[in-house]
Parts: structure tokens; C-alpha cells; sequence
């Protein structure tokens, strides 16, 4: 038995900002500046909490990090694992970025939780609000999207007084 084809288009699925970031800066020195900055987004995790928090990022150029370190035991023990340090961050960046390190004396800032930002409050919606976002949800034929679609109408009234 032949399953019948559905003949509508399908709706490809929205690309995240920085994948339209990405191909919009292609070519340009800002797609380079783009990936040096991905830099101090995975340095925490790749180099693990207790380095994080005795030493951290504080610029780069030409493939060189500089490295605030915020006491000299920690300077001369991180000079030990530098090769080690540029494979893990590298790896994070899953490109060669960065090539040398140069480490100096400052105060660092240690990763903590406290240091994110509260998740925002919600509210718990009535159920005339619940009825107002199917009917809305409705018009989309695609169940998929149409449970995006929902999904995002919810929580954006969840998160308004």
C-alpha cells in the first residue's frame, strides 16, 4: 500500500543568529574578530574551574593570547602547561586560533554562577490565555511548527505582568 505524499513545501527550520552572523561577515575582518572572541566563551570549560579561576583571558593578536594569571605560582605553573593549554582551547575552538601564550601578572575575575544573570520570572497563565494561544497556534497547518509557534506565544506571556 503507497503512503500518499504530501505536496506542500516544507518549512526549513530557522538558523541560529550566529550561523547568520557567521555567513553575513564571510570574508570580512569581522568574521575573523568573530572567532578570536569565541575565545573567552570556551576558555572556562576548556582549561577546567580551577585554572579558570587563577587565570583568564585578556586579549589576543596574531594567533597570541595573553593570559592574566593572578599570582606568580600560578604564572610559573601555567608556563609548564602551555602547549597543553593551546591544544584544549584550540580543540574548544575546533580550529588552531590560538598558537602561542603569553602570560602576565593581573587580577582576574574567578567563573562563578553568581556572575549569570537571574532566569526571568514567570507567571502562571489563566486559562483564557491558554484558549487565546490555541486559537492563535490554529491557522499553522504544520504540527511541528505549530508547536513552536505555541511554545513561543506561551512564553512570552509567561514572562509579562
Amino acid at each position: 500500500m503507497k503512503k500518499p505524499t504530501d505536496k506542500r513545501p516544507r518549512m526549513r527550520r530557522p538558523a541560529p543568529v550566529s550561523d547568520l552572523l557567521g555567513q553575513m561577515l564571510r570574508g570580512t575582518p569581522a568574521e575573523q574578530r568573530l572567532k578570536e572572541g569565541r575565545i573567552w566563551l570556551v576558555w572556562d570549560e576548556a582549561v577546567g574551574k580551577r585554572i579558570a579561576s587563577h587565570a583568564q583571558p585578556s586579549s589576543f593578536r596574531a594567533g597570541t593570547l595573553t593570559i592574566s594569571v593572578d599570582s606568580s605560582p600560578w604564572l610559573q605553573q601555567l608556563n609548564y602547561l602551555k602547549k597543553e593549554l593551546i591544544g584544549k582551547v584550540n580543540d574548544a575552538l575546533e580550529e588552531e586560533l590560538v598558537t602561542e601564550l603569553q602570560f602576565k601578572g593581573g587580577k582576574v575575575t574567578p567563573p562563578s554562577d553568581a556572575n549569570l544573570p537571574a532566569p526571568p520570572k514567570r507567571r502562571e497563565l489563566s486559562d483564557e490565555e491558554r484558549q487565546w494561544i490555541e486559537e492563535q497556534a490554529e491557522s499553522v497547518a504544520d504540527p511541528g511548527l505549530r508547536a513552536v509557534f505555541e511554545s513561543l506565544i506561551r512564553k512570552d506571556r509567561e514572562h509579562k505582568d
